[in-house]
């Protein structure tokens, strides 16, 4: 087992729902979220994306967790598909807020629709806003195919933007991390049936050697979000398992 405090691999799922073919493996005392906690030390908060839970949450969520732990949190599709970027106002409220996870607050991610082209102004303007307004980590998963052309790559080194790694792939590149190098994200939507479908031991082995490169160079994140059939859980088990990146005792 690693020394959780240090190790720069952030392993998690969407939300911290705890499958009952799994739940064995958990402590069977606490809430969801204190039990989730006690396995994995990230989780991906997709509740944000649709409205925004009161300050108090954010603060007994933050204090649940070991000192390790970091959410991820999704922004507002009132920001990203609502107003497609263009609504900065947006912005202060919804950072307000989860920034009082304090130091466990990790990337904000920034997933836009399928059909959000990239123009360079707009979205130039936006990372500006955002910039301004927040320092810590952000991650991006475009969705349309214009997104992954090179001089996007400029715009995602002048705003330290990690372009997220997602499966399934929505374009030759997007399986793989880009973007900013100070940060790897993945996002794993199970495949070929998206939220649903188990990734199989030959690709969780290879996924395990990827993570091992990346974690010697930057912080890396991995997050299953094939949460439907409960397979996000099990799968981040067994990446934990192959990488050594589990809990030790000293570290709950």
């Amino acid at each position: 087992m690693s020394d959780s405090i240090h190790d720069p691999l952030f392993l998690g799922t969407a939300g911290w729902t705890i499958a009952r073919e799994h739940a064995a493996l958990f402590p069977a005392e606490g809430s969801h979220l204190e039990r989730y906690a006690q396995l994995f030390r990230a989780v991906e908060i997709n509740v944000t994306f649709y409205r925004l839970p009161m300050a108090r949450t954010f603060l007994r969520w933050a204090e649940t967790v070991p000192p390790d732990f970091r959410f991820s949190v999704k922004l507002s599709r009132s920001i990203t598909h609502h107003t497609r970027l263009k609504d900065h106002g947006l912005l202060a409220p919804f950072l307000e807020r989860v920034e009082l996870l304090g130091e466990k607050l990790g990337p904000i991610l920034v997933q836009l629709p399928p059909n959000l082209a990239f123009d360079s102004g707009p979205v130039r303007e936006f990372f500006r806003e955002f910039r301004r307004q927040h320092d810590g980590a952000i991650v991006c998963e475009p969705r349309h195919l214009s997104w992954f052309a090179p001089e996007v790559e400029l715009v995602w080194d002048e705003f330290r933007i990690a372009r997220v790694a997602a499966d399934p792939a929505r374009a030759p590149q997007a399986d793989q991390p880009g973007g900013w190098n100070g940060l790897v994200y993945y996002r794993l939507h199970g495949s070929p049936r998206v939220y649903y479908s188990s990734y199989d031991e030959g690709y969780l082995q290879e996924l395990a050697r990827q993570l091992e490169e990346w974690r010697q160079l930057a912080p890396v994140w991995c997050i299953f979000d094939n949460t439907a059939s409960g397979a996000a859980v099990g799968n981040g088990l067994t990446i934990q398992q192959l990488t050594g990146a589990g809990r030790s005792q000293g570290d709950q």
